[in-house]
């Protein structure tokens, strides 16, 4: 089972460097507020992952695998991403006074919601555990009792990783100077809005 759950643990980290608009999402609230508020952010992203990977596990994801089903998901999730980055793109330029001084405050109950929001609004998620926890399931041979450890401890990455990330992004920020803060906030707002942009694009072709 040890090695099971060491498995699990090494594929959810690999998993962890495909990075995507929630980790930028997470890096804008470690660079905005405090380290307090990155945590709470992500026990959010956990929970919602490890919903998804019981989900996942328990067959949920067959049923999003109808291709309506997923078209109108990935446009619901693709309106959410592109309504956060314009949130904190407008947040960004009203969060700078004129002597380049960042104004935000903590609010780990916001930090925490925001991010279960924003992961939560992607359900499509559970595919792409389905997917993964189908593929080792074969590789490994894994029984019910097994895959079920297996997808505990690939979920403990989440933490693992983010955790890691937003501690050393919040021990750097006191070097970084406010203007350079505003310019990644802003980065980042911009990659949530083109990803979701993209996303929907890509939709429409399919339709088409």
């Amino acid at each position: 089972m040890a090695k099971v759950i060491l498995r699990g643990l090494t594929t959810g980290l690999i998993l962890q460097i495909a990075i995507g608009p929630v980790f930028f999402f997470l890096v804008n609230i470690a660079l905005q507020k405090s380290l307090v508020d990155g945590l709470f952010a992500v026990f959010a992203v956990t929970i919602v992952d490890y919903l998804y990977i019981v989900l996942a596990i328990a067959g949920i994801g067959r049923l999003l695998e109808k291709e309506k089903v997923k078209k109108i998901l990935g446009f619901i999730s693709s309106v959410v991403l592109i309504g956060f980055g314009f949130y904190m793109a407008v947040s960004v330029l009203d969060s700078v006074d004129i002597n380049m001084t960042i104004n935000h405050s903590s609010n780990v109950y916001q930090s925490f919601i925001s991010a279960f929001i924003l992961t939560i609004s992607s359900p499509l998620t559970i595919l792409f555990w389905t997917s993964v926890f189908a593929a080792r399931s074969v590789e490994y041979s894994l029984t019910k009792k097994e895959l079920i450890a297996f997808g505990l401890s690939a979920g403990f990455a989440t933490p693992l990783f983010l955790s890691f990330s937003i501690l050393i992004i919040t021990i750097l920020k006191s070097s970084i100077s406010p203007l350079i803060v505003q310019i990644a906030n802003m980065l980042v707002a911009l990659v949530l809005m083109g990803y979701g942009i993209m996303r929907i694009i890509k939709i429409i072709r399919i339709k088409s």
